[in-house]
Formats: C-alpha cells, sequence, structure tokens
C-alpha cells in the first residue's frame, strides 16, 4: 500500500488584499499539516485573488506576490508538505498565471496556465498569455531578492509533472480541465496518479453538477486521484466563488467541502491508497495499450516520498453522495454569503431596503434574513473571525455577540415602505409583518407630500399638470407621473442609508439593497435611476420565475411564513392608482409573461439568437399554440423593448451573478445600447419567412380539407397589448 493524505481548501480571499489573503493561505497549511497532509492545494491566484482583472498589468502586483510567497518559504510552512500556490508570474516580458510547486523552502517548479477562461464573466487573455510549448520544460530565473534569499537562483517553468520517489503529481488550472483535450488525460498516460487543479470557478444556479461530472470523468476510466480547490466568497465583484473544493478517486467523489459558507478557511481532507489507481490502470486494457505509445511529457524529478506505507492508523476515505443544493437552497445561501462579504469588507454599518411588500423586494429581505442565520449559527459552532466581524459591524458592547438572528437584524437592517396615494394596504402589512419576521428595524413612510410638491413646481414652471392615464391623461403624462414616484424614493432611500445610522447614534453609514430581477432589466422594466437603483443588488440576475419559486420554499425553510402570501399575489408596480375597473399589473404593463422573458433571455444570450433565429426556435417551441404570424409579433415586440431600453444597463445596479443569460452589460453582456429598435432587416426577414410559411399551411390545408385536419394553431397565446406604454420605462 501507498497510503497519502492531501489537504484541498475553499478560501475566502479578496483581491489585492494581500495581508488577507497570506493569512488565510497560513491557515490551511497550519491545519493541513496538523492531520498530517502530504500535499496542500489552494486555489488559483490565491495570493493575489482571482478578481484582481486590470490590477494584473500592475507590475506591483507581481511584485508584491512574490513577497507573499518568499515569506512562505522562508517560514516552515512547506516543510514536509507540497504546496501548490497560485500568483502571477512574468517572464521574459510575459505575463502567466501560475501554479509554483514548492517543498520544504524550495520551489520546485512553476506551472503556467496553457488555456485561458476567455468567455463569459472571464477574460485572462486581457491579463495574460497561454503558455504554449509543450515539449520541454525551460529554466526560469527567480527574481534577484526571491533567489539571494532561498540560495535557488533557477526552477523548471512549462507543462510537466513532478516525479516523487513513489508517486507523481501534476497540476492542472482551472479552465483546462473543460477543453477538448484536457492536460489530465496525457498526463495520465505518462503515469501522474494526483492530478491538482486549482480553481476560481463562480456560483451560478444549476451549475455545479456540471463541474462534478468533470472531476468524475476526468478519472472514472483514466484513473487517478483529482483535487481541486476553489476560491469561496465574494473578493471584490459581482461574482460568489462557490467554494465546492473536493477530492475524487478513480471516478467517486470521498471528500466534498461546503458550495456556500462565511467561513474564511474551509479544509477538505482525504486519505487514500495511491495502489488503487495502479490497480485499475492496469486492469484496463486500452489504457495500457495508449500508455505504450503515450508522447512524453516532461518532469521534474524530487527525491522525496509522500506516502506512508500500510498502518491501521490512517484510514482511507470512502465515496460519498455528492451535496446538491434546490435552485431554491442557491438562492437563500450563495446572496446571502456574497452579501456577508460585501458588507463587512465595505466599512458599511447594515443595509437599507426599500420594502415594498412585493415579491422582489421581499425575497431580498429574506435573503438578508437568511444571512443573518447564516452568521449566528457560525458564531454558535466556534468562530472567532465571524464573531469578530458581527461585533464590530453590529457594535454590540464589550463581551456581547449575536446569539439571536432576529436581533441581529434588528441592528444591521432598516426596511423601509415609501408608500403614495397608490399602494394598496395589502402591500403595506405584507411589508409590516414580513419586516417583523426578520427582525429588521421597519419604517413606513409616505412619499405623497414630495411628489406632490414636485408636481406643483413643473406645473409652476409650465402652466400645465399631468393626469395619470385612468384620470384621462396621455401615455406621456401616465409615464411622467409613475416615474417621478419611483425616483423619489430612490434619493430617499439614500438619504435614509447615510442618515439613519446618525439618527440612532451608530458609526458608519447602510449600504442601499436593489431588488429588480433579471427579467425586468431585460426588458427595461423599470425606470433609469429609481429605487432599483442601489449599491448592490443580491437578486439582479435571478429570473421572476426562479424567486417565486424562492418565497415558497423560504416561507418554511427559513420561517418567514408571510412569504406564502407574498408569492400569490399578482406582481404590480403600484405606480397608478387603483379603481374599481382597473388594477395595474406587472405583465400586461410589460406586454409579455415573466416565464416568456426567461425564454427570450436564454434564447437571446445563450443560444445566441438573433430576431430571425430567435423566431424559428420559438416555432418549434410554441408551435402548437401560436401560428407563425403570432410568433413573429411576440419575437418583434420583445426585441423592440429590449433595445429601447438596452441603454438602461449602463447604470444597472451591480449584482448578484447567478444566470447566465443575465443582461448586465459592464462585464457580462456585452452588446451595444444605441439600437435602431425597428430592425427594419432582421424583422423584414421574418416577415418574409412568416408569408412563405402562411403559404405551405394554405396549400397543406386545401390538400387535405377532405379529412378535416386542421393545421394552423388555436392562437390562445396571443400578444397582451401593453395597457400604458411601458409604466418604468423612462430615462
Amino acid at each position: 500500500m501507498r497510503l497519502l493524505k492531501v489537504a484541498t481548501c475553499n478560501l475566502n480571499q479578496w483581491a489585492m488584499d494581500f495581508d488577507c489573503n497570506l493569512k488565510n493561505i497560513k491557515q490551511s497549511i497550519t491545519e493541513a499539516k496538523a492531520v498530517g497532509a502530504m500535499i496542500r492545494l489552494g486555489p488559483e491566484l490565491e495570493i493575489t485573488g482571482y478578481g484582481c482583472e486590470d490590477h494584473f498589468l500592475e507590475l506591483d502586483t507581481v511584485a508584491h506576490s512574490w513577497e507573499c510567497l518568499k515569506e512562505l518559504l522562508l517560514g516552515d510552512w512547506t516543510d514536509g508538505i507540497l504546496c501548490s500556490f497560485g500568483m502571477p508570474v512574468i517572464k521574459d516580458s510575459e505575463r502567466y498565471n501560475c501554479q509554483v510547486l514548492c517543498l520544504n523552502r524550495k520551489i520546485i517548479m512553476i506551472r503556467p496556465k496553457m488555456w485561458l477562461a476567455n468567455d463569459g464573466n472571464y477574460r485572462e487573455l486581457r491579463w495574460f498569455t497561454a503558455w504554449k510549448p509543450k515539449d520541454h520544460l525551460e529554466d526560469f530565473h527567480l527574481p534577484t531578492e526571491v533567489s539571494d534569499a532561498l540560495s535557488q537562483t533557477t526552477v523548471p517553468f512549462g507543462y510537466g509533472y513532478v516525479q516523487f520517489l513513489d508517486t507523481s503529481v501534476a497540476a492542472e488550472v482551472c479552465e483546462e480541465l473543460f477543453t477538448p483535450q484536457p492536460p489530465h488525460a496525457e498526463l495520465a498516460l505518462n503515469g501522474v496518479e494526483v492530478f491538482m487543479n486549482a480553481s476560481g470557478s463562480h456560483h451560478q444556479l444549476r451549475k455545479l453538477d456540471l463541474r462534478n461530472r468533470a472531476f468524475i470523468s476526468a478519472t472514472h476510466t483514466r484513473g487517478g486521484v483529482y483535487m481541486y480547490s476553489n476560491h469561496q466568497g465574494c473578493d471584490g465583484g459581482r461574482l460568489y466563488y462557490d467554494g465546492c473544493s473536493c477530492v475524487v478517486v478513480n471516478g467517486d467523489m470521498v471528500a466534498q467541502g461546503s458550495q456556500f459558507s462565511v467561513k474564511d478557511v474551509e479544509m477538505v481532507f482525504a486519505q487514500i491508497d495511491l495502489d488503487a489507481v495502479a490497480s485499475l490502470r492496469s486492469s484496463v486494457s486500452s489504457f495500457q495499450e495508449q500508455a505504450s505509445c503515450k508522447a512524453k511529457v516532461s518532469k521534474v524529478f524530487v527525491p522525496y516520498k509522500l506516502c506512508q506505507p500500510f498502518n491501521l492508523q490512517m484510514s482511507l476515505s470512502s465515496p460519498v453522495k455528492i451535496r446538491y443544493h434546490s435552485p431554491e437552497e442557491e438562492i437563500a445561501l450563495g446572496p446571502a454569503c456574497w452579501l456577508w462579504d460585501y458588507l463587512r469588507r465595505s466599512g458599511a454599518s447594515g443595509f437599507l431596503l426599500p420594502l415594498s411588500g412585493g415579491a422582489d423586494s421581499s425575497s431580498v429581505a429574506a435573503i438578508v434574513g437568511s444571512m443573518c442565520q447564516l452568521v449566528v449559527k457560525e458564531i454558535a459552532k466556534g468562530d472567532e473571525q465571524i464573531k469578530a466581524d458581527a461585533i464590530r459591524i453590529g457594535h454590540y458592547a464589550d463581551g456581547q455577540f449575536p446569539t439571536d438572528n432576529k436581533e441581529f437584524a434588528k441592528r444591521i437592517f432598516y426596511t423601509v415602505f415609501m408608500g403614495s396615494e397608490n399602494s394598496s394596504e395589502a402591500t403595506t402589512t405584507r411589508a409590516k409583518v414580513l419586516a417583523d419576521e426578520i427582525g429588521s428595524w421597519h419604517l413606513n413612510v409616505s412619499i405623497d407630500g414630495v411628489v406632490s410638491s414636485l408636481i406643483s413646481l413643473f406645473q409652476t414652471l409650465t402652466g400645465k399638470r399631468p393626469r395619470y392615464k385612468v384620470d384621462g391623461g396621455s401615455n406621456i403624462e401616465n409615464l411622467g407621473l409613475q416615474n417621478i414616484q419611483a425616483r423619489v424614493r430612490m434619493v430617499l432611500a439614500f438619504m435614509l442609508a447615510s442618515l439613519l445610522p446618525w439618527v440612532h447614534n451608530k458609526p458608519g453609514f447602510y449600504l442601499v439593497l436593489g431588488s429588480s430581477n433579471v427579467d425586468e432589466a431585460l426588458r427595461g422594466y423599470l425606470t433609469k435611476y429609481d429605487c432599483s437603483s442601489a449599491d448592490i443588488n443580491p437578486i439582479g440576475s435571478i429570473s421572476k420565475t426562479d424567486l417565486r419559486r424562492f418565497l415558497k420554499w423560504a416561507a418554511v425553510h427559513l420561517g418567514y411564513l408571510s412569504l406564502a402570501e407574498i408569492e400569490a399575489a399578482p406582481p404590480t408596480a403600484e405606480l397608478e392608482p387603483i379603481r374599481s375597473n382597473y388594477s395595474q399589473l406587472d405583465e400586461v404593463d410589460m406586454g409579455m409573461t415573466y416565464d416568456e422573458l426567461s425564454v427570450y433571455g436564454r434564447l437571446r444570450k445563450i443560444f445566441r439568437c438573433g430576431p430571425l433565429s430567435m423566431f424559428k426556435n420559438l416555432c418549434y417551441k410554441w408551435g402548437t399554440k401560436l401560428t407563425p404570424a403570432e410568433v413573429a409579433d411576440k419575437v418583434k415586440y420583445f426585441f423592440k423593448y429590449y433595445s429601447i431600453n438596452r441603454h438602461k444597463m449602463t447604470v444597472l445596479t451591480p449584482s448578484y451573478h447567478a444566470e447566465s443569460y443575465s443582461p448586465e452589460d459592464n462585464r457580462f453582456d456585452l452588446r451595444q445600447f444605441l439600437y435602431n429598435v425597428r430592425w427594419p432587416y432582421q424583422f423584414r426577414k421574418i416577415d418574409e419567412l412568416v408569408n412563405e410559411l402562411d403559404g405551405d399551411k394554405i396549400a397543406l390545408t386545401k390538400s387535405t380539407e377532405g379529412e378535416r385536419v386542421h393545421v394552423t394553431a388555436d392562437g390562445g397565446m396571443g400578444v397582451v397589448a401593453a395597457g400604458s406604454g411601458d409604466p418604468r420605462a423612462g430615462f
């Protein structure tokens, strides 16, 4: 037997905070050595933090990384344990994303990333060069201050692996695992038994299974030990890195870390018999045949043993059932952890949320409540860092700390119902009940006086007084009156966030939380600079459909019972007067349903559909219910309002990224914001195709008249007329 104990970890790093990152790295090594691990793997670019972005272009960032690495090597941190550290390295004027493998106070190899992540949220080619040579290792001359300190001048640099006396180990960095020809396939044929994947992978709803399948596939037929380490937390941007560091052996998950946590360091350990890897490989004939004629990969020989012989004091790790959260749990946990990191690192004293009593703002309130529950639970388990952060943020007296999530919420969370003459008693009550269930400090404010003053000022300036449409006004008047209310709420929210702490003799300021969802952003169903404008938005990339499922789940599992009633209420902006014969509804105003918006969003972004290809796809999807002409009307209606409102994405509140069809334009969805909203060429092509299809249907109907075959659709899902144009679509 060759028994090997390995350690991988979730680290909550912070981009450009080298002290924070080094502290977490040291703690992870300390915990790994305490249990006798011989390999410690950390996440990609862990020394700098993954999300440094254009800071990677600064020479200071690289220099500080070497200083931190030198500190690790001059201490006893790498004594008796192979450590893989992620950092940027400059070689021959080119910057590489590297894993630096260290043992016994020496650098034994630097492995540059060969395939860079450069789509979706990732722009690695902006900052790094992909390493191309595969046939040899090169000598890398260490920076003078490092070589002098370590008495080491050069180290091997490039694609290869490390051959120890009793096993062989190689790095495979994040994106490389997901390429068509991943390095581990070739490395396995060269005898590598342990693969170390340092990653910076973000959370997205329903995504984890894709990642886990890749680990399992990498070792199921080839054999091997696959170690995976990931960041966990908000390191300074819109992404939440969702941990789940793990160890997979021969296709079986034997150790798995948490996906969501407010902890800074979480270790994952596994104890493995490497002879199980050798046994599997020797039993697969095709593996043996391919290994016999493999392309050679360069290696670095290290005369050191990592394994122990058979002993009963080391029990082997057994396969475990992979843990997956439901999408509702993911919404409750991911944004909550992201909010906690943002709160404790921003210097703020809490959050302020305009709480309308509707589904979106209530979802945000529930997520803050979930955050408070997570923090109190970890404090009860004895986490001193979380306890210290909570005491500082909540301004507890000496010797006191949070023990009750509602009491903690009262200290850090303001909710404000900003009602008007158009608000219903039902939403007013729902907001108050939910605030009481969560424990927030709740205010009920009327904005009628401010709105009336602005309208009077306008009348003084112009001699005209606008009216709502239900009172005989035009669409322009109706829209303007709604936008006034929305923007007044934004101004009031920021004023309260900055001054309420002062009123209550608290230091600091509160962060304003936004509550527009991904579907509303896609359609532009929000006013530019209204109360959806905020400091951060935890649900800005979550669909309305998922949020409604979350509300049902949270009513039971978070204990906020009023959410069930909130979910059952029809979505409404409550920006127009309520009349016995008229009630404003979101889906009527938008001219499309939220379910339809989700379909449009996925086709536009994930499947890269323009108007014509979206029309063709929807003819298949909706063809049993709609005629081609009706599908065409829907597609054209969507693209018209999407392009009219695209400019709003330029000022969209920074949002937690959770959905692959997010329209957020600053990092993820890179499209222009000035369109020809008539789409003349594309819509003409759709019309031509509709005419062709209608001609085909007429011919088919005539040829089958005797058999009474009806080919046309029933048209039961026709376009809903937009009742008031677009109630929240102003500049």
